[in-house]
């Protein structure tokens, strides 16, 4: 009876489910900056006004994002506000967003981007910025609020994951279709790659070879893009081929897709992630371009407006928040608290509460800056899923003499404990095989505890 009780006590302690990180979190990430004067109030503010003027309900539980057209809401509204409703905690929202989104998706099961009000199908098949910040942040819910209530998160996000994977990832050349109904190597949006989010993906899908190779591409566009068109800093083009080159196929959108406005805008935002929770050498090497552009090119983030050609030279004429906030994003991999500083409290002060674009990036934005934008640690090991345990996780021989064999993942941590609860031997992993000696300790039964960022599995060896 005491060998069961303890079990099941090492089980509890080491085996913990999900729990809601109620906002602020306030986390300081592993690497670049952050900025001194951070406050989180300032995304909190951000996030009601948000809410206030773009959130609309419908009916059974859906909630809306309202567009620049008020009455129409698009799917990238809908992936913005499930980012934000999960990081906030604020699970009515999340839930009813995300219930809306499944109320509109097409056959390859992704959202059909435009959508007249609450329900009318306007804008047909998917945008996949909007399925890549949906599916990351049901990966969030399922670590706020776990998987086993009305709505299966971590389900849904495998199930999206895949739908990104089959329909909206370029057929052996792991180019990121902007749609599921076209695109790829011939016109793809450099704004639209998030390589954090598929290293995540990997990690959560146990897909990592797949996820990275997407991310590799990612990076080899943007350099390609940034080198053939002669670029300065990290100004990418909004639209391109799997070359970097112009496309083709851009010609009906602003400027033939040739210009770093409102599209390529939000790449410096998604690239510092890659940075921020990775520290990923390409993410810091385009994040330091497109802060060091402000800061000496441009004199600084007041001087920022909202559009340049990719020469440097001054397309735009307004200074906003989706513009100024991105920037402010690469300043944490900048090397310059000063200029971070400085980008930071630009962004604060911009008050533009009724422009959908402009406010929700902000907001976003916000979230990062202050440390509420963080990568949850249900993704940072693929064999945190326990159906994956048999497979993965062996302990040979068992029953043992002297020594044991563990066959578990790199860098996870090894712990011996004996049924009174006491650690009697740890090692963090080096290679997926690690032997263990045991020689000096008595048969009988112990538990081997594998731990890796936070998930932990318990497994029984005995000695004889």
């Amino acid at each position: 009876m005491k060998l069961i009780t303890t079990l099941v006590i090492l089980l509890i302690v080491f085996n913990g489910n999900s729990q809601t990180q109620n906002f602020p979190t306030n986390k300081v990430f592993s690497y670049g900056l952050m900025a001194s004067n951070k406050n989180s109030q300032d995304a909190s503010d951000a996030y009601t006004t948000w809410k206030t003027n773009f959130v609309e309900s419908c009916t059974n539980g859906r909630y809306r994002i309202k567009f620049d057209t008020s009455s129409q809401t698009v799917s990238e509204g809908i992936g913005y506000g499930m980012l934000l409703s999960a990081y906030k905690a604020d699970k009515t929202l999340f839930d009813g967003l995300w219930l809306y989104y499944k109320d509109n998706v097409n056959n390859h099961g992704v959202m059909n981007w435009k959508i007249n009000g609450c329900s009318g199908i306007i804008g047909q098949n998917g945008a996949t910025d909007a399925e890549l910040d949906a599916a990351f942040a049901l990966i969030v819910a399922d670590y706020q609020w776990g998987s086993t209530g009305v709505i299966n998160y971590k389900t849904d996000a495998k199930t999206l994951i895949t739908a990104i994977k089959t329909h909206e990832i370029e057929a052996n050349t792991y180019v990121l279709k902007p749609g599921d109904a076209f695109g790829g190597s011939a016109i793809t949006n450099p704004s639209y790659f998030a390589p954090a989010y598929y290293r995540a993906f990997g990690n959560y899908t146990a897909d990592i070879n797949f996820w990275n190779a997407v991310a590799e591409k990612a990076y080899a566009i943007i350099n390609k893009n940034l080198s053939g068109n002669n670029a300065v800093g990290g100004l990418v083009s909004d639209w391109c081929t799997d070359t970097g080159a112009y496309s083709s196929q851009a010609s009906g959108y602003a400027n033939g897709g040739k210009s770093y406005t409102y599209d390529a805008a939000r790449t410096p935002w998604r690239i510092a992630l890659d940075y921020l929770w990775y520290g990923n050498a390409d993410a810091k090497t385009y994040s330091k371009k497109s802060s060091d552009f402000v800061r000496l090119n441009l004199g600084g983030t007041t001087n920022i407006k909202d559009g340049y050609n990719q020469d440097g030279s001054l397309k735009g004429q307004w200074h906003n928040a989706t513009f100024v906030g991105a920037f402010a994003c690469a300043a944490m991999a900048g090397e310059n608290q000063d200029h971070l500083n400085a980008s930071y409290t630009d962004l604060k002060g911009l008050n533009e509460p009724n422009s959908y674009f402009n406010h929700t990036l902000k907001t976003l934005y916000l979230f990062a800056l202050t440390g509420n934008f963080y990568l949850p640690a249900n993704v940072i090991l693929a064999t945190n899923d326990f159906d994956l345990e048999k497979s993965s996780i062996t302990i040979y021989p068992n029953p043992g003499h002297d020594t044991i064999t563990v066959s578990a993942p790199e860098n996870a941590l090894l712990s011996i404990i004996s049924t009174q609860g006491i650690v009697i031997f740890e090692q963090k992993t080096i290679t997926e095989i690690t032997q263990i000696n045991l020689a000096n300790q008595s048969s009988g039964i112990y538990f081997v505890r594998i731990t890796a960022y936070g998930k932990s599995i318990i497994k029984k060896v005995i000695l004889k």
